[in-house]
Order: structure tokens, then sequence, then C-alpha cells
């Protein structure tokens, strides 16, 4: 398929504003403010454009909450807080096509009557961060952020604000916390950030991908933009491959590739002749799934069937020679590490995970312990503040439903039966 997202990024300089202007640059923002915002609106509605965060929300259908709360000013942010295990498709993006997400940053505002935009930038990306600043000082000075943009009535300012490195804020309500000047935790919801956001105004929260398509679906229509992809999921998609891969990388393909597609003919396949033994489909927070289960689609409803979730799209490869009780004990230090202990089933539940899985690994495993770990990850999953929890509790849970034996036989042994 034609790159959407990933257009140009290989040409020399890329990331300056002359070189996205020689391309057709900021043209979809030229028309868009020839239009009225509620028709942008509907174009977006018609191209069945989701969120690419992870959750897969209609975005129109989210904007238009937004635009129906009287209160003013609207707050756009975008979510560039990348920090989830074996997730990497929003940095060739924000270093190699930055311009991109500011042009779909100031359209966004447009349709939402925001006047205020905030990328919320991962605290491990100072690379990004300085080519964003510079591509934000470069659209200033061409006119188009500031007042009065193109000579239209409309003002759109833009800043980028650099997290310290906490996971939990990539969720948006522990992002907008950071963004006020507080400690990085979940709110309560109700009420939804599109209602009482940053500030207590509306607010919109996106992520990297999702606001960056905007440019397109302004330029070729939503009807247009929804024949790539399937019906109920629509557009191109960033799958970001890693692990026991001869290809890894990012790669832009319609939503709804086969994952099996996506390993084999774009990622080139198992590295050295191996077999594929799991495949985590879209980053470390969603459930594994063994190999003969890749014949999926990969979009939020097909993966969902499948017994997994789409999620950032983080494509992490296994081979026969990995220890996936040792997969899991990594993946338990992370959210026992990354929790923000607001809430006791996912700050002491992750704890809890993790020592019985470091016995466990360890050959100290007691009798008992695997159905241990289901009871622990059921009694976290569905009650926590924010789904991290339900992300730690889902890695075991789908471990223990497809690779079972091996928990069992590590306690059998008293030893780690790959070593």
């Amino acid at each position: 398929m034609e790159k959407i997202l990933l257009k140009n990024i290989e040409n020399p300089n890329s990331a300056d504003i002359n070189e996205y202007i020689r391309v057709g640059g900021y043209g979809s923002l030229s028309k868009a403010l020839g239009m009225q915002p509620k028709d942008i609106l509907e174009e977006v509605k018609r191209s069945g454009l989701r969120g690419r965060g992870g959750a897969g929300f209609p975005t129109g259908m989210k904007w238009s909450f937004a635009i129906a709360d009287p209160k003013s000013p609207k707050y756009l942010l975008c979510n560039a807080d990348e920090g989830e295990p074996g997730t990497f498709k929003d940095r060739p993006i924000l270093e190699k096509n930055p311009h991109l997400l500011i042009e779909g940053m100031i359209i966004s505002g447009y349709i939402l009557g925001s006047e205020y935009g905030y990328i919320y930038l991962r605290g491990e990306y100072p690379q990004a961060r300085d080519i964003l600043n510079n591509a934000i000082k470069q659209a200033y000075e061409k006119n188009y952020l500031g007042d009065n943009i193109l000579g239209k009535p409309v003002k759109f300012a833009l800043a980028v604000y650099q997290g310290a490195g906490a996971y939990i804020c990539g969720e948006e309500t522990a992002l907008i916390e950071s963004i006020e000047g507080r400690k990085g935790q979940p709110r309560n919801k109700p009420p939804f950030p599109v209602n009482v956001g940053a500030w207590h105004m509306p607010t919109i929260v996106n992520n990297v991908e999702t606001i960056s398509n905007l440019p397109y679906i302004v330029e070729v229509g939503g009807e247009a933009y929804s024949k790539t992809g399937n019906k109920e999921c629509s557009g191109p998609k960033l799958f970001c491959v890693s692990g026991h891969i001869n290809n890894p990388g990012v790669f832009e393909l319609p939503m709804g590739t086969s994952l099996r597609e996506i390993i084999y003919e774009h990622a080139g396949g198992i590295k050295g002749g191996k077999k594929l033994k799991a495949v985590i489909p879209g980053g470390i927070s969603t459930p594994v799934l063994p190999a003969d289960s890749i014949d999926c689609q990969m979009d939020f409803l097909s993966m969902s069937k499948a017994g997994s979730m789409l999620g950032s799209g983080a494509v992490i490869v296994m081979d026969e020679s990995v220890c996936m009780v040792k997969v899991t004990h990594r993946a338990l230090k992370f959210f026992e590490h990354e929790s923000c202990g607001k809430c006791v089933p996912c700050r002491e539940g992750t704890e809890w995970l993790r020592k019985i899985l470091e016995r466990i690994e360890n050959g100290n495993g007691r009798e008992g312990d695997v159905e241990l770990l289901s009871d622990v990850a059921g009694n976290i999953s569905g009650r926590t503040f924010c789904p991290l929890g339900d992300g730690a509790a889902g890695v075991v849970m789908g471990m223990l439903k497809h690779f079972r034996n091996e928990f069992e036989e590590h306690v059998k042994n008293a030893k780690c039966i790959f070593s």
C-alpha cells in the first residue's frame, strides 16, 4: 500500500519544514481552513478512524462529546508517552516526520475549537524532544501556528511537555495530572476528560498515530480513507515488530493485515530458522498467542475474538527456545515497578505475582503456586483504577491459558526447564 504515515521518512532532512512543504505538507491544513469544522468532523466519522493508542474508540464520536460541551477553553493533548515494552511505532513520526503530527494537531484543534495543544512526550525520547521543538519553531515562523493562521481568524498554540518516564502517564487521566504538575496517577472516571479534563476543561487526548492520520483524511476524504483496511477498522496501521525475527522494525500496513503475514512476509520470518513458539501481538500488556493462533487479522475486533488485543500494534515474536515463565516474570517486574500505587489490587497484586513467579523461576516453586497465580490475577482484573492492573493480570492469565504446562513443570522439577 501507499505509505501515508511513514511517507518520505527516508528523505534527507525529512524533519525540516521546507522538505515537508516540498512534498505537499500543510496542504491539508490550507484545505481544512477553507471548510467548516463540523464538515471536517463528519469526514473523520465517515473515515472510521479509531484511536491507535490501544482502546480503539471511534475518534469522531469521542471528539463530538468534547465539541458538544459548552465550556471553554478546550485542550488538545497528544499522547506521545510511548512507554510500553515492545512499542516504538510513534518514534519514526516524532523524529522523521514531526510536521505531519503538527499539521494533524492544528487540524484537530480547528475541528474541536481548541486553541491550545500539548504534545506529552516520553521522558526517554530526548532526541525527539529537540526535533519536535525545532519543528514547532519552524511552524510558528511560517504562520502555521500562532494567531491568524494562514490569514484566517484561527489560533492554535502548541508546546512539548516532557514527562519523567512513568509508564502510567500513558493513561489519559494520569497524563493530565502530570501536565497539571502533579504526580502521574489516574483519576476516577466519570467524569471523563472530554468534559472534565486538563484544568477542569473539555479535553481530547489522542496518540501520535491517531492525530497523524488527519492530514490524509482531509486530503482524500473520509470515504476514500475508509477503503484501506476493513469495514469495522479502517485506515493504515503501524506495526512494530521485535524479538526473534529476521527483519525487525516498523511496518505501515492496512488495518486487518494477518499476524502471520506480518511475521513471515514483512518481518522476514523467525531468526535462525527456528520454530515460532508464541507472539505477544500488541505490546506487553496484551495476552500472548501460541504459534497455532497467528492466522488472525490484526484489528481491534478480530484480535478480541482471537483471545488477545491489538493494543499498540507492538508484535513481540518468541521462538522455541524461550521460557514462558521467565517472560512472565520479566513482565511482572515491569508492571510492579511502574504501578503508581494508587489502588490496592494493582499495588499489592503486581508484587505478589512477581514474587510467586520469581520463586517458580528460581526453582523454589510450591505446590499450588500455579493456582495461586491464577487466583491473584483474577482478583486484580477489573478491580483497578486504570488498565495497568488489567494488563499485568492479562499477561499471567494468557500465559497460563496457553503454557500452563511450563509453569507446572518448573514447580515439579524445581528448576527452569529451559536452563
